[in-house]
């Protein structure tokens, strides 16, 4: 886990920037609603999530965290239900039931988008009937709604830099992508794919796609390992993708290369498994709270705070020397170690007293 002390700095400046550059674009949505509540007079409140799927242990993993605040806020009065709605991968049907919840009436929507542009105008539908959207993790491009996150350009950047150094600006990539079409995944291999292009002397020389679930990622990297025994670095931007990939290459005996990753607590398994044969990793983390997050960020919009309308959450840097950190020997591989985010770090983040 991070060092609380040190996180909270990050936290501390990340929510002065937010401060002083985003206040000026306040409350995109839900502005007639929190006019009408005032201040601390959100009660009652009907939540819906609307994600694009489920399955991944993360996405699990995040609506615990979501359900758990959301109870949190029951006690108070404030939430009265929270419903989730899980589209299963299929971005039409995540339409029609955001839509759903619009002719519901519901107070407040959160959602973690299947695309980047497809749910623009649904979403911007729901704020023009004066619902509060609140988005987070895999986000949408339209400027009408609220948005939770991680920089996922930066997250991809970042990885992809410590690779390149890691490999002294030279070798063979096999580059290890979520699912095509998703924000998260395409920002992330944005951010990567601009420094790799800087870089003549490395190669990508495949590029793959796969749910961010080990057993079609170990499926996946199987292959493409088989076709490329000879690569010098993966670029893998997501745990579990970081974890098939690391299983294939010790299953097969194969030279441990550096592979970038996330904390998924399988991959950091493994990884201090491994380090005693030379292998190095730098990893990242997508916090589950961003969720819990997101909900604290419509419900003080609906009581009259200005939020701004881009709520960057600080990305951790895992890395051998602080993988001991992270890694949680006693925890299940399909949970993602990460520090606590107290109430008090919520209220910092939003600028809120």
């Amino acid at each position: 886990m991070l060092k609380h002390k040190t996180f909270r700095a990050v936290v501390a400046a990340v929510a002065a920037g937010a401060m002083m550059l985003g206040l000026s674009a306040c409350n995109a949505d839900g502005g007639d609603a929190a006019a009408a509540a005032g201040p601390g007079k959100a009660k009652d409140l009907k939540v819906g999530w609307s994600t694009i799927y489920l399955s991944p242990s993360w996405m699990q993993q995040t609506q615990k965290l979501l359900n758990e605040e959301a109870d949190r806020l029951k006690d108070q009065g404030i939430v009265k239900s929270i419903e989730t709605l899980n589209a299963n991968g299929d971005t039409s049907q995540q339409i029609a039931q955001i839509r759903t919840m619009i002719q519901q009436k519901y107070d407040i929507i959160l959602v973690d988008a299947g695309s980047s542009t497809a749910l623009n105008p649904v979403l911007e539908e729901a704020v023009d009937d004066g619902i509060t959207v609140v988005n987070f993790d895999s986000l949408v491009t339209s400027d009408k709604v609220t948005k939770v996150g991680t920089d996922q350009g930066k997250w991809g950047s970042m990885l992809a830099q410590w690779l390149v150094d890691e490999l002294g600006g030279k070798g063979d990539v096999l580059a290890f992508n979520g699912p095509a079409g998703v924000a998260v995944s395409e920002d992330r291999w944005k951010g990567a794919k601009a420094v790799f292009d800087k870089h003549p002397d490395i190669k990508i020389v495949t590029t793959l796609n796969s749910e961010y679930n080990l057993a079609p990622a170990a499926q996946a990297f199987a292959a493409a390992y088989a076709a490329n025994p000879n690569i010098d670095g993966v670029f893998a931007q997501g745990g579990a993708l970081a974890s098939a990939a690391l299983q294939t290459i010790v299953e097969r005996d194969g030279k441990r290369i550096p592979i970038t990753g996330e904390n998924y607590n399988g991959f950091l398994r493994a990884w201090n498994d491994q380090k005693a044969k030379g292998f190095s990793s730098m990893s990242t983390a997508q916090p589950n709270y961003l969720s819990a997050i997101a909900l604290r960020a419509a419900v003080a919009k609906i009581q009259g705070e200005k939020i701004a309308d881009w709520i960057e959450v600080p990305l951790p840097e895992i890395t051998n020397d602080n993988l001991a950190e992270f890694f949680d020997a006693n925890g299940p591989d399909d949970s993602y170690p990460i520090n606590e985010f107290t109430d008090a770090d919520i209220k910092a983040l939003l600028g809120l007293k």
